[in-house]
């Protein structure tokens, strides 16, 4: 997952950065760097990701193309 896929899963999932924050375990301030494009650790990412997939998103990649799908 990279930042412009988080911020996609959020807004489908209408999870506000604190809320992902409670979720992940990651501090708000941490998503927030994230998602304006600094690096973050893999842990930080990988737990980002689990408590979105966990919301219900599924993020994939292909062909050069990021993509979020989440429940309607």
């Amino acid at each position: 997952m990279d930042a412009k896929q988080c911020r996609m899963a959020r807004s489908g999932l209408n999870i506000s950065g604190r809320e992902l924050a409670d979720l992940s375990g990651v501090g708000y301030a941490t998503i927030a760097r994230f998602e304006a494009g600094s690096n973050i650790t893999d842990e930080n990412r990988l737990k980002l990701a689990k408590a979105l997939e966990e919301a219900g998103a599924n993020f994939s990649r292909r062909s050069g193309r990021a993509s979020v799908s989440v429940p309607e």
